[in-house]
């Protein structure tokens, strides 16, 4: 007969034994960052606030 503490551990062993791994590993390729966008959304804001200002100094304009 199989002693019962035998029997306890044996599936404990197994699962810890197929643990998954976790690695970190630098890419292959260089990331890219296109900022595009972001410049581009700034410099509309800046000429809307400029275009904002002429507006309210020549009322007679449109």
């Amino acid at each position: 007969m199989r002693s019962p503490l035998l029997l306890t551990l044996l599936p404990v062993a197994l699962l810890l034994g197929c643990s998954p791994r976790v690695s970190v590993e630098a890419p292959d390729k260089p990331i890219t960052i296109n900022l595009n966008v972001k410049i581009e959304h700034e410099v509309r804001i800046k000429v809307e606030k400029d275009v904002d200002k002429l507006l309210d100094q020549s009322n007679d304009l449109f």
